[in-house]
């Protein structure tokens, strides 16, 4: 049964090391429960329901990984993305002008796109056109912009009118807070203890009651209804060009996102193969597709698959049992709604930066000393840092790799499709 259902091996699986996997995988991605909410609270004026959002952000990431469980096999959580949450906040509706109500729809249109891009195998031959080297710096990319926001939302970075950012004061208040948490989650990484990013998090919360960083209600409770976020889409503006621009945009930013994280995933587990293709990458991308769907009908954010993950990987999780348990203790995670709502973003921005060093550690994989390589490499992981935008640094990295190439006339590092795809961002910068 545990072989057709996960793929699960008797001659070289264990249950036991699979479920382990899984509560490890769970112990370091489950930060996600605090920190999607705490991004969303931006839009609590608009009437986005924080609470809603906590109870949304698990549903999606239990069926997300599910279905990466039953149909993928393979031993990777999935959960609202980080990056694409902060796009959906703070660019789309924050920035550009538009309600939540709109950017969830324009969620749901690219995610059946995705599922159509998956079930036709597009997405499978970029992933695959996509250089060894690229995909690297694009895990390392994503790794200096997760960590860039953390020191954002504790404080320790503010914005400066000069210099566009500066330090903050970081011997008091959210700023103190996260040292205190990057300090002590650190120590637990050192001493290799199991769920340090989850347990950091947790401490650091407790941490923060007396520094007046934290107000805690509870800690157990029924799961917030999701109603009012649940199925809340603006169908009238399905047909305008704004949702048609905004479409487009997310399906740029989630494709290259999605892409970027899943081969961070793959890579971190060692599952890329030597000429960069990634065996049975398609069912994966179509776990997120569905998952990215199904998230945006109950209320949140595109669901991709965590490089966390590679955490439970590290422990011996080789099929989907590993992701069923992850599942599992994500549902049981639901009860703890009180808890998680109160922990406050100081207390989560050190999981942000330690993540951010995790997916940063693949630098070793990029050859600088080529220009050709090394140049396109940097710009990807140096543009999306200083923009803010994982799309954009994907988007120019091919554009410069392709052209750096050409000029280097090295005709062999290019396929057509990475060509095609270079033509098409550029024409994306000129009419978009």
């Amino acid at each position: 049964m545990l072989q057709k259902l996960f793929g699960f091996d008797p001659a070289k699986h264990h249950v036991r090391t699979e479920l382990m996997a899984g509560l490890t995988s769970f112990l370091t991605m489950a930060y996600i429960l605090a920190v999607n909410p705490n991004i969303f609270s931006a839009l609590a004026d608009q009437g986005m329901d924080t609470s809603a959002v906590f109870t949304a952000t698990v549903i999606a990431s239990v069926i997300g990984t599910l279905v990466m469980a039953f149909y993928a096999k393979m031993p990777f959580g999935l959960a609202p993305g980080m990056g694409l949450n902060a796009f959906f906040v703070y660019t789309v509706c924050l920035t550009m002008g538009y309600t939540w109500q709109f950017a969830l729809t324009a969620i749901l249109l690219e995610g059946i796109i995705f599922i159509l891009m998956s079930v036709t195998n597009i997405r499978t031959m970029i992933v695959n056109a996509i250089p060894v080297s690229m995909k690297a710096s694009i895990s390392v990319g994503i790794g200096l912009f997760i960590a860039s926001l953390g020191l954002k939302n504790s404080g320790i970075i503010v914005e400066n009118s000069a210099t566009l950012i500066t330090l903050g004061h970081i011997n008091e208040g959210g700023a103190l807070l996260c040292i205190i948490g990057l300090l002590l989650t650190a120590a637990l990484l050192i001493y290799k203890v199991k769920g340090a990013l989850l347990i950091g998090i947790f401490a650091t919360t407790l941490i923060g009651i007396p520094m007046g960083q934290t107000h805690l209600d509870g800690i157990i409770g029924m799961p917030p209804d999701i109603t009012p976020i649940c199925m809340q889409f603006e169908w009238q503006n399905i047909f305008t060009l704004d949702m048609l621009m905004v479409v487009v945009t997310f399906l740029f930013i989630d494709m290259f996102d999605t892409i970027g994280t899943l081969i961070g995933v793959m890579g971190s587990a060692n599952m890329i193969e030597k000429d960069g293709r990634i065996p049975g990458v398609n069912k994966a991308l179509l776990a997120d597709a569905i998952a990215t769907t199904v998230g945006a009908c109950i209320g949140t954010s595109t669901t991709t698959t965590y490089v966390e993950s590679a955490a439970g990987v590290g422990e011996g999780g080789r099929t989907g049992l590993t992701a069923f348990s992850i599942a599992a203790c994500f549902l049981i995670a639901l009860f703890f709604a009180p808890f998680f709502l109160a922990i406050p973003s100081a207390a989560t921005a050190p999981a942000l930066i330690i993540v951010g060093l995790m997916m940063f550690t693949r630098v070793v994989h990029i050859d600088f000393n080529s220009y050709d390589e090394g140049l396109s490499c940097f710009i990807t992981l140096f543009t999306m840092t200083m923009s803010s935008s994982i799309s954009d640094g994907i988007l120019q990295g091919i554009i410069s790799y392709v052209v750096l190439n050409a000029i280097a006339k090295k005709w062999e590092n290019l396929n057509p499709t990475i060509v095609i795809l270079a033509i098409l961002f550029i024409l994306r910068y000129i009419f978009i």
